[in-house]
């Protein structure tokens, strides 16, 4: 399953949030020198986080907090990441639940401190996966495997194939890193044509995908990300018969919606690093029938949609019956990847609005559910974050940098 702890603990993994604004939460720090200094300097630099809450006091996270859990955050990535290296085996889908945890921790890990040793393990892990790509027979790069496609419908996880789910989720840290060093001197002079070389490759993948028609049409005016019933031919080297019916309107299977909202993500992510229209516009509709499927209720929250729904005439078997069952999640995890696409959508202005996010505020209070995307806009969910944190876990492993780097910077981040 791929919301277990890989190191085998039997823990679910729970999929972690961020986010490219601070919303109404305005950040201040210290130090000129930033969380360098917030995180290795004298106690006296206090970080302090201005939030205002319903008695207009100040909420603070003191120095000692932060320091301890950065220590504890580095000191468990830097091991996990040694005894742990995904990046030198996974293949397929696995490459995104299990590679891009690391390489959006390394990006965090960047942000939280300016510490360059975060810029060189990604670029470790990074290349590590991305020399073991195999030519594929229209000539882009993938990592295929076996069950590469992890779509439980028909036969598709019989076939020796490539994901573009996996790819989407590894490339966009490194997208946002290499937009981050390209905008920073000091680091563009070492890591700059590295760091171009990534976005030229997420580029590449993009247009992998794009010509195999993994991407259709849906109403209202939407659109959305699919599998396709085909993969290399390992004694021939060819492509399998399916290939030659990828755009059949009848052939193909749509993305539940955590995994359309992942690659929702990527291309928002390659909008800002690029600036070309062409990832904004394919982003938006998906965003837009991703939010036709959240109902509004009178009580001014939303029912919890549904995991996956049938987007057009590929996802039905004959007499129109769904390829796939229609219903809540159990797995909550799930629905937290679905509100943090939302809230980096509406931070991107496209889409959802801001009566959207007061909305999924409420729904996450009368549901019970812990959204940290949500943090920004609501102190309950920020405090309840806090209180549960553990910097020393595969929980952690994400959340910690990246709630470090939001306590101290006052420009926009991304995940």
């Amino acid at each position: 399953m791929t919301d277990l702890d890989p190191h085998g603990n039997g823990k679910r993994f729970r999929h972690s949030t961020r986010m490219r604004t601070f919303g109404t939460v305005a950040i201040v720090f210290m130090s000129a020198t930033g969380i360098t200094c917030l995180i290795n300097g004298p106690a006296e630099a206090q970080a302090v986080r201005v939030a205002t809450t319903a008695d207009g006091q100040i909420a603070k996270l003191d120095h000692a907090k932060l320091s301890d859990w950065y220590a504890r955050w580095k000191q468990y990535i830097d091991h996990d990441a040694r005894s742990n290296r995904f990046c030198d085996k996974e293949m397929g889908e696995q490459v995104g639940w299990l590679i891009s945890p690391y390489l959006s921790a390394f990006y965090y890990g960047y942000l939280a401190s300016k510490d360059p040793h975060w810029v060189d393990m990604l670029q470790n892990w990074a290349d590590s996966w991305i020399r073991r790509a195999v030519r594929e027979p229209d000539g882009f790069p993938g990592w295929p495997k076996v069950g590469g496609i992890a779509a439980p419908v028909e036969n598709y996880d019989e076939f020796y194939a490539d994901s573009m789910l996996g790819e989407a989720m590894a490339l966009r840290p490194l997208v946002l890193m290499s937009a981050e060093i390209l905008k920073t001197p000091a680091l563009k002079a070492k890591y700059g044509d590295k760091a171009q070389s990534y976005i030229d490759l997420s580029e590449q993948i993009y247009a992998k995908w794009d010509s195999r028609g993994a991407w259709r049409d849906a109403d209202p005016g939407g659109g959305i990300s699919i599998v396709l019933p085909f993969g290399i031919d390992q004694k021939t080297g060819g492509w399998t018969e399916g290939y030659k019916d990828r755009h059949d309107p009848h052939v193909g299977f749509s993305h539940p919606d955590n995994k359309a909202n992942l690659v929702g993500m990527w291309l928002l992510a390659m909008y800002d690093a690029t600036g070309k229209s062409i990832y904004r516009e394919r982003a938006e509709k998906w965003f837009r029938l991703m939010k036709s499927r959240m109902k509004p209720k009178a009580d001014g929250t939303f029912e919890i949609w549904s995991y996956w729904s049938p987007a057009g005439p590929w996802d039905y078997k004959s007499f129109h019956r769904p390829k796939h069952w229609v219903g809540v999640h159990p797995n909550p995890g799930y629905y937290a990847i679905d509100v943090e696409a939302i809230v980096i959508a509406y931070q991107h202005d496209v889409v959802f609005t801001k009566d959207d996010i007061d909305r999924l505020i409420a729904t996450s209070h009368a549901e019970k559910r812990s959204w940290a995307a949500l943090i920004p806009y609501d102190m309950a969910t920020r405090r309840q974050f806090e209180d549960s944190l553990k910097p020393d876990s595969w929980a952690g492993l994400g959340d910690t940098p990246w709630y470090l780097a939001l306590q101290i910077r006052q420009d926009k981040i991304d995940r």
